[in-house]
């Protein structure tokens, strides 16, 4: 967990809204039915966004998901930060910028 998230992943506000969307989902992984695990925010959280609650504690914004599906997006997500081209990368915010 980065420093700068451990404060929301540990607040209250948050563990609420995670049991509350799992229940929603009857625990069950959006992706492929196993049992869900982890909620994920689909638009990432950043030291921008993280005090935003419609974006952290928004249910549109979450998504109920095993390990191996949670692993499975943030694995495609690092793909798209690889090199673009000579030179070029995604930033944490999707932006493109020099390496």
């Amino acid at each position: 967990m980065k420093e700068w998230a451990k404060g929301f992943y540990q607040s209250g506000a948050w563990r609420k809204c995670r049991k509350d969307y799992l229940k929603s989902k009857f625990g069950l992984c959006e992706r492929c039915g196993k049992a869900a695990l982890i909620v994920h925010h689909k638009k990432y959280l950043t030291p921008k966004n993280i005090n935003d609650p419609n974006i952290t504690l928004n249910h549109d914004n979450l998504e109920a998901l095993c390990k191996e599906c949670h692993d499975k997006e943030h694995e495609w997500n690092k793909k798209e930060k690889e090199v673009l081209n000579e030179g070029l990368v995604f930033d944490e915010d999707g932006n493109i910028v020099r390496a």
